[in-house]
């Protein structure tokens, strides 16, 4: 039981994350809407209630208490460097808080890793990211490779790092492109008004995505996708600022939807065992072409 006195004014769960660094936002939201934070003797279960200078806030907070599930990702590849896997949509690839009950690609991996070192790098985090060479958003299907010793871990982000990697995507958008073929050549930076999103800026890195339309109907389009460079939301932010959001991406302005409908298809990088070129492929959710249609 933590007993916490307010020093200024904000949200509920900005307050629990910043008093309790441990937790990740989306459990010290989870936290508050089970009904485990009191906000002056009284239970709130919204996140987003505003605090007074002189509140006090008690939350019932023990990890003994918490387990991560086990969960089961189905395998592409695997040896004793990496494991390729397919993300489903709704997972996340690692958490960014030192403890979130939530599993992930993060917590999936770390039963399959025997080695010790690679295993401590990150010891004072209950979701560390031991393995971990690249992520793909929550919403965002597909492939991911991963590490499995250290010496395999630096082989594979040195090729992320010197933009030795293939990858392809495949997204439903709304509208057409003009023209159906093109290269996206906009920088990146984040948004300052909205810090959780990213936007096209002058200031921002050098993002390049290429774009091939595949198949349209009156309302959508499916594209491939193939990011030459790698900056977070890169593919969505595009896309968004060419006025074709991904479907589901109600961050960036797109369609609400039952899913964000942009999946990672194909990954051809060299894995550590033998220097061998490898192509993955994640096959395409039978929901994207069904969008489309005949």
């Amino acid at each position: 039981m933590a007993n916490i006195e307010l020093t200024r004014g904000e949200r509920l769960d900005q307050r629990v994350v910043s008093l309790l660094p441990t937790l990740s936002r989306s459990f010290a939201s989870k936290l508050i809407s089970d009904g485990k934070v009191s906000v002056n003797g009284s239970t709130v279960t919204k996140s987003g209630f505003k605090l007074r200078l002189t509140d006090k806030v008690v939350v019932d907070f023990k990890t003994e208490e918490f387990t991560i599930p086990d969960i089961d990702l189905p395998v592409v590849y695997e040896d004793d460097d990496c494991v390729v896997i397919i993300k489903p949509s709704g997972l996340l690839t690692h958490s960014k808080g030192a403890f979130n009950p939530e599993p992930s690609v993060a917590t999936w991996l770390h039963n399959r890793i025997k080695d010790e070192v690679l295993l401590d790098q990150d010891k004072n985090s209950l979701n560390n990211r031991a393995g971990i060479v690249h992520r793909l958003d929550r919403a965002t299907s597909g492939l991911l490779i991963c590490a499995k010793t250290p010496a395999a871990l630096k082989y594979l982000q040195r090729q992320f790092a010197q933009r030795k990697v293939k990858k392809t995507y495949k997204a439903v958008i709304n509208g057409q492109l003009e023209p159906a073929e093109a290269i996206i050549d906009m920088p990146i930076e984040r948004n300052p008004k909205a810090p959780a999103t990213f936007r096209v800026g002058l200031q921002g890195k050098s993002a390049i995505t290429h774009y091939i339309t595949l198949a349209t109907n009156e309302n959508y389009s499916l594209v491939e996708l193939r990011p030459e460079t790698g900056r977070t939301h890169q593919l969505r932010v595009h896309l968004a600022y060419l006025k074709h959001p991904v479907v589901g991406d109600t961050f960036y302005d797109g369609e609400p939807a039952d899913r964000l409908y942009l999946h990672a298809e194909r990954l051809e990088i060299t894995i550590p065992n033998g220097s061998q070129r490898k192509v993955f492929e994640a096959p395409l959710p039978a929901d994207f072409e069904a969008f489309i249609g005949d």
